[in-house]
């Protein structure tokens, strides 16, 4: 055994060192790559192969730089597992730095793997040239925690470090492959120094010099050009493939996107083909412009200001931008405007990425006018018309103001419900399946309905259903459409009542001029046979003869009023002593009857225009109806008021009343609720009120009694 000497050959070294920076920048220029990269495994492969026969070559070349007769007994299994081991940890000691977070305990790892492959490949090459080492163990542990050092700050600047990284400088690579390199020479020198290699080599072959070198170098030239021929080719596919991606995106974005790019002051130094387009402008026309050419008039300064602060603080800035081309027109752009800032962090372009929104606009603009219309169509039902939407079963799901208002109800008691709430009895169960059977069909009804309010109040509504279909032609829903009819169906009924008085008189101008005659001559020989009639019981017949003619005569008279009214001649006369006579007259017929007749009056004066004759018609026909409502006696009581220069006269029985579905029937012609009447008097008393310009209203209530209420113009002093 003898000890081998530390001679050095210069020209072995400086090529191992220079082989080392190629690999190790080859290797480091992959492993940035593989992010951005279709061909990861690829790229990861050649960054591991070219990182550990980097370090192989330096470990390699520096022994034998030392001594070159050491060759001869180089073992080849060892020198391929030492390359083998190297690239192993140098793959093993990247795989941190491919996640999207690079933290402190990566950059260790990846340390710890680099320091053990250079320890590794230099510990296996000795043994592979048959040598024995003896370690100087505080050396090597010195050597071992200044590679890791090295290894750490080299990746921690390519990977970690943001103040080196920011702006993506292109020294980084660079710097760290010389760092890295540098480290595994500095790595295989000392761990030289801290082993004492022993040769085992008995033999006293010798290899020429010069031949040696020629291969050798050759030999590892041609490994290194192999790697970085490998490298790249990865790389120039790597690149055709980011181009490709590039001319594509570029194509997609001149098919469908509006692009342009300005310099810091915003002149304009590049659009694409969609910019010309939709501007209608040549590229001629706008390079070097800035996009005050485009502008519309729309947008408010403080719009452009807001946008120019954004983008000038370095951040991105969308929104939507109405643009003026040169013929005139106009167009809106969703715009977004990317800064590009330098090293120093202020912009030195912009990037200005549009697309055409022009049909979305006028698609929103149609869309707010026709939501618009809608509104005020809704609003304009909302005043006027009943609205109400049902599911298909009938149940309410939605009903407006006005819906509530007419019904009494409030939404809460409405919505679930369905329009049962509302009948009023007034229809048959035909006239509702008739309605059900129709919108079931999907056609539309129409009719008019009379439903009952929550207060018991009933209204008529002229009723509009329309089904809503869905795509198998069946009802999802209903909305019916309403129309207040109430006051229609009164005057209908006001119609109806005057047609019959038109009946009634026609019927009495007849009647009328053909018993008046008769009557004339009967009453005049009656009342000639009592001049000479001495029997009592005779002349009893012949008064009772001409009472009844007289009571002929009077229906006679009302005939005569229905078939031809005379005109009434209104005179200025005090209603109170009307009323008091009247009251007077019938109080001897009330005591009989034991019924207690009062007045109360707090105005000895109430000037009206009238005719006495007449008035005293109508309160004597109210009066002697209200003694007549008490059989079994009772209280009439006459009271007047003054309302807003009105009169109103209230005759109120205690009798027996009038069901609510009679009442309004009073005053039609011969309907009567006693059994003798004809049903005229209150019919006549009811025109004689009208043609004092006055109304009468009836109030009543079964077994409570019945109020005449009687409202008359009045002339207050």
């Amino acid at each position: 055994m003898e000890t081998v000497s530390a001679e050095l050959h210069p020209f072995l070294i400086v090529t191992a060192i220079g082989l080392t920076i190629m690999a190790s920048y080859t290797g480091l220029d992959m492993f940035t790559l593989i992010k951005n990269s279709n061909n990861k495994r690829l790229l990861y492969l050649g960054g591991a192969l070219s990182m550990g026969v980097g370090i192989w070559v330096m470990n390699f070349i520096g022994l034998i730089a030392a001594d070159i007769n050491r060759f001869s007994s180089y073992q080849i299994p060892l020198t391929i597992l030492s390359i083998l081991i190297g690239i192993a940890f140098s793959g093993m000691a990247f795989i941190p730095f491919f996640g999207k977070e690079i933290k402190s305990i990566h950059l260790f790892f990846g340390s710890f793997f680099l320091t053990t492959a250079v320890f590794a490949i230099h510990i296996i090459s000795i043994y592979a040239m048959n040598l024995t080492i003896a370690y100087n163990v505080p050396l090597f542990v010195f050597s071992g925690l200044l590679l890791f050092g090295s290894f750490l700050f080299s990746l921690w600047i390519l990977f970690s470090s943001k103040t080196f990284s920011k702006g993506n400088q292109t020294w980084l690579k660079p710097i760290s492959a010389l760092i890295i390199s540098a480290a595994i020479a500095e790595g295989h020198f000392l761990l030289k120094r801290a082993s004492t290699i022993i040769s085992n080599n008995t033999g006293n072959g010798s290899i020429n010099e010069e031949t040696f070198l020629v291969y050798l170098v050759l030999l590892v030239t041609v490994l290194i050009i192999s790697g970085l021929i490998a490298s790249s080719t990865l790389i120039s596919k790597q690149l055709a493939e980011s181009d490709t991606n590039l001319k594509d995106i570029t194509a997609a974005l001149d098919a469908s996107t509006i692009v342009a790019i300005t310099d810091p002051q915003g002149n304009i130094i590049f659009v694409n083909d969609k910019f010309e387009e939709i501007s209608k402008y040549h590229k001629e026309e706008i390079i070097g412009k800035n996009h005050r050419m485009l502008n519309s008039g729309y947008h408010s300064k403080d719009f452009f200001k807001d946008m120019w602060t954004t983008i000038q603080s370095g951040k991105t800035w969308r929104g939507e931008i109405r643009n003026k081309a040169k013929d005139g027109s106009f167009y809106w752009v969703d715009t977004t405007i990317v800064p590009f800032l330098n090293e120093k962090g202020k912009p030195y372009q912009y990037v200005a990425i549009r697309s055409d929104i022009s049909d979305r606009k006028r698609a929103e603009e149609h869309l707010k006018e026709s939501i618009k219309d809608n509104t005020d169509i809704r609003f304009a039902l909302d005043q006027s018309t009943i609205v109400a939407f049902t599911d298909a079963r009938g149940m309410i799901t939605s009903v407006n103001d006005k819906f509530c208002e007419i019904s009494k109800y409030n939404r809460e008691e409405l919505i679930g419900k369905d329009h049962n709430i509302l009948n009023s009895g007034h229809h048959p169960k035909l006239f509702f399946k008739d309605l059900w059977k129709t919108i079931g069909e999907g056609k539309v009804w129409k009719g008019e309905i009379r439903n009952k309010a929550k207060d018991g109040n009933f209204y008529w509504v002229d009723t509009t259903i329309v089904p809503f279909l869905n795509e198998n032609a069946k009802p999802y829903q209903y909305v019916a459409i309403r129309n207040d009819i109430t006051e229609r169906k009164k005057a209908e009924e006001v119609l109806h009542r005057q047609d019959k008085l038109a009946a009634v008189g026609q019927l009495a101008a007849g009647v009328a001029h053909e018993i008046r005659n008769p009557l004339t001559s009967m009453k005049g020989y009656a009342e000639f046979l009592t001049l000479d009639e001495k029997d009592p019981e005779r002349l009893e017949f012949i008064n009772i003869i001409l009472d009844e003619i007289e009571r002929v005569n009077t229906i006679v008279e009302d005939f005569m009023v229905l078939a031809k009214p005379k005109m009434v001649e209104l005179e200025e006369k005090n209603v109170v002593p009307v009323i008091k006579n009247v009251v007077s007259l019938l109080e001897f017929e009330a005591r009989k009857k034991h019924v207690k007749l009062s007045f109360d009056c707090p105005h000895e004066i109430i000037q009206i225009e009238c005719d006495e004759n007449r008035l005293k018609q109508v309160f004597l026909n109210f009066i002697k109806n209200g003694i007549e409502a008490m059989p079994n006696g009772g209280e009439l009581h006459v009271k007047t008021t003054i309302h807003n220069n009105n009169v109103q006269i209230s005759i109120q029985d205690t009798g027996v009343g009038i069901p609510k579905e009679k009442l309004k029937q009073i005053g039609e012609p011969f309907y009567t609720t006693k059994k003798n009447g004809n049903g005229l008097g209150l019919m006549v008393s009811f025109k004689i009120i009208e043609n004092h310009n006055g109304k009468v209203f009836v109030e009543s209530e079964l077994d409570k009694g019945t109020i005449f209420n009687i409202l008359l113009p009045a002339k207050l002093a």
